[in-house]
């Protein structure tokens, strides 16, 4: 692959809405600043710039307080997000890192650029473009960084990157399947001598999760997970089930806890052991639930299989959630899940408990029978309006 590193990649910088929304604070900062990482890889390889991280010889505060009011507290690596004008801006202290152990998170310390690029993940994204300082307009990289980017490959900076950081690991198949790129030989061998030798146990679970959250939410997070799959991870997906499952799944579920549900339940463990692993990896209780609920999906597709009418698939889901409905319907239920996902979960009662007090009845369980009976015309399409809905409900309770 040829890789663009001539003058015209600074005029490309500087061309992007993103870095053009910003120049007049960076410019007159007075600071050493850097366009760094993924944002400098993904313009030399001619890719939309979605994310822009920047790289600051000094207070990032400074320059974060130019462009809007920080999205983020400043974090103990000297890192601060602020957002404008629909665009967020990841800013950094550059730094160099030192990790006391295996696992640990890293001591960090002021340093230059080029400390900055060493310590980072892969060669790859040790890239940095000076926009503003002594190197502006200058593209700097780590040692064979733009020959793995020409090379399509990930590669890290030091054999011990992986067991310092074994998050890199999770990161590693996440970039290939984003980017395309396939570890390089090497880096393949560490990463199986990383994963033999138990490195992940060396971190906590929250950082376990926080990199599978970051994988579910990839533009194709099955790719995403069979590349987990491919470096001897141990989080496999149903693929043909997933994909299956997104194809339907409306705009307002979740995608990624889909995914996840996809994966963490490949083992098929008990509900109880599922909830105390998602709570190892640090999952809020609210999307606890709906991973596990989603995960046993098998068990509301055959439910769903016997049922023919809207009320009987109205019945078979009970609360169940969309991602769990999705999930069934690839699962032998194709037909009754659509149905309920398109049309049936739409379709709402024009009468309360109170237009029935209203007409007559008394209040008590009487009222959530009839109730129920309006709904299930409602669902079999045999009452479709609030006249109809109220003449079943008021003949239900005779």
């Amino acid at each position: 692959m040829q890789i663009d590193t001539h003058a015209q990649l600074p005029v490309r910088a500087s061309e992007a809405a993103a870095i053009a929304e910003i120049a007049q604070f960076v410019g007159a900062s007075g600071l050493e600043v850097y366009l760094v990482g993924g944002a400098v890889r993904d313009l030399i390889l001619g890719r939309p710039l979605t994310d822009v991280d920047l790289a600051v010889d000094g207070d990032p505060g400074q320059l974060a307080a130019e462009i809007g009011a920080p999205s983020s507290a400043e974090t103990r690596f000297g890192t601060l997000s602020v957002e404008r004008n629909g665009f967020r801006y990841d800013l950094a202290r550059t730094r160099s890192e030192r990790y006391p152990r295996p696992g640990a998170l890293p001591a960090v310390a002021p340093a230059g650029i080029d400390a900055d690029l060493a310590r980072r993940d892969f060669s790859v994204n040790a890239i940095a473009l000076g926009l503003a300082g002594s190197r502006a307009g200058e593209l700097l990289s780590a040692p064979e960084a733009l020959a793995d980017l020409a090379a399509r490959q990930l590669a890290v900076l030091h054999d011990a990157s992986l067991i310092d950081d074994p998050t890199r690991l999770l990161r590693l198949a996440r970039y290939a399947a984003r980017l395309g790129f396939e570890p390089a030989p090497h880096t393949r061998e560490l990463a199986a001598a990383a994963i033999a030798g138990n490195a992940l146990a060396t971190i906590s679970g929250t950082r376990i999760g926080n990199e599978l959250r970051l994988l579910a939410t990839e533009p194709d997070p099955v790719a995403a997970f069979d590349a987990v799959a491919a470096l001897g991870l141990p989080w496999a997906i149903d693929a043909p089930l997933a994909r299956a499952a997104l194809a339907v799944l409306p705009e307002d579920g979740r995608r990624d806890l889909l995914v996840l549900a996809c994966v963490l339940n490949t083992a098929k463990p008990p509900y109880e052991q599922l909830l105390a692993e998602l709570e190892r990896l640090g999952f809020t209780a609210s999307d606890r639930d709906v991973i596990a609920e989603a995960a046993a999906a098998a068990e509301l597709a055959r439910r769903l299989v016997g049922s023919d009418r809207g009320s009987q698939i109205a019945h078979a889901v009970g609360t169940s959630g969309i991602e769990t409905v999705a999930l069934a319907s690839g699962q032998g239920a194709a037909s009754q899940a659509l149905a309920w996902l398109r049309d049936l979960r739409h379709r709402t009662l024009e009468i309360t408990g109170d237009d029935l007090i209203q007409h007559g009845l008394s209040q008590g369980p009487g009222i959530g029978e009839a109730l129920t009976a309006a709904r299930s015309a409602l669902m079999d399409g045999t009452a479709t309006n609030r006249e109809a809905q109220l003449r079943v409900a008021l003949e239900s309770a005779e």
